[in-house]
């Protein structure tokens, strides 16, 4: 056990379910008391914890594939940090770990849903980020869901956030005959081209999706990472050659509208086409995550792989982190530091 715990710890909780865009009032931070962790758990300082598209889901009272967040309780998400105190087998004060409880201070974890991590590996909200939850939703997403093989031409939907950055070097580095991007800024564009390898990228604002895809890839597509939704999939399901395949992975267009949003209109196509359109999450490839890390560690440590990290410093601005997220003013990964 360490001496000297600290008392207490301050943590966002969600008081209000938000309707459409997220509001200052529908979140607070509040003091919470600390104590010395029950067998079987331990205590970690966070140091980074992580934002992402899916928690705007669980802030709506609804049933989905993960439980919405609870009214004036601590909200949760991926963070990384520093064990203080342990009542843990196998895990012991100053060891890293990464693990579920993040949007606090001080986190109180069953040991059974930590993981240790190396610092010397990758710096530590690597494992957020590339090394992490969004990686591994790049990496099964593009390999196994999308069954992309060499040769393939790549179209990434959000392709500057932390998941489509990823997507696009992975297929570069995979062998893709070409890899495509959309962003929302010019800047952007110019980093996906520039400094992540996509042989094109486009900013879905200066025009239609559908003739911004078709003079980049006028070949067509043979697959699909979408991460928007929208007028975004209608445009890959029009250019998707035969035989096509799309990873359904997240639809960011949809997520604070509060009326229903419009589908796409050029469904049939799917049939002529025999495409397949598949919807992950991440959790269903965990059995991916060894051989992930294994591959993606030798990419980074060689610098073919590069990544971002958008990082907003200090707890209490943990809700700005999130909205901005959500309005994409984020590159890469957004993280939030409590260092």
């Amino acid at each position: 056990m360490s001496a000297a715990l600290p008392t207490s710890s301050r943590e966002w909780h969600l008081v209000a379910r938000p309707h459409g865009w997220p509001k200052a009032e529908d979140f607070a931070l509040r003091e919470a008391a600390v104590a010395a962790p029950a067998e079987g758990r331990i205590l970690v300082r966070n140091k980074f914890f992580s934002v992402d598209p899916y928690m705007r889901g669980r802030m709506n009272d609804v049933k989905s594939y993960t439980p919405p967040f609870k009214l004036d309780h601590p909200m949760d998400g991926g963070a990384v940090g520093e064990v203080i105190a342990s009542n843990a087998e196998g895990f012991a004060v100053g060891d890293h770990v990464l693990h579920g409880l993040g949007w606090r201070e001080i986190a109180d974890v069953p040991a059974k849903h930590a993981v240790k991590v190396d610092p010397d590996l990758a710096p530590l909200s690597a494992y957020l980020g590339v090394l992490g939850m969004t990686g591994l939703t790049a990496y099964a997403g593009l390999f196994d869901v999308a069954s992309f093989k060499e040769g393939d031409a790549v179209f990434v939907s959000g392709a500057a956030g932390a998941v489509g950055s990823q997507v696009g070097q992975l297929a570069k580095l995979k062998g893709a005959s070409r890899v495509i991007g959309s962003a929302g800024s010019d800047e952007k564009v110019k980093l996906l081209t520039e400094e992540y390898g996509f042989d094109a990228a486009f900013n879905y604002k200066n025009g239609p999706v559908r003739d911004q895809l078709k003079e980049a890839a006028p070949d067509g597509i043979d697959v699909y990472f979408d991460n928007v939704g929208g007028d975004h999939l209608e445009a890959a399901i029009g250019a998707l050659n035969v035989h096509g395949r799309a990873t359904i992975c997240g639809m960011i267009a949809q997520y604070n509208a509060t009326e229903p949003t419009p589908g796409p209109r050029n469904m049939a196509l799917i049939i002529g086409k025999r495409l397949r359109l598949q919807g992950m999450l991440v959790g269903d490839h965990a059995d991916l995550q060894p051989k992930f890390v294994e591959e993606v560690a030798g990419w980074l440590a060689s610098g073919e792989l590069k990544y971002r990290e958008t990082t907003v410093e200090g707890i209490e601005n943990g809700y700005d982190a999130f909205v901005g997220l959500l309005r994409g003013e984020n590159t890469g990964k957004m993280i939030v530091s409590l260092v």
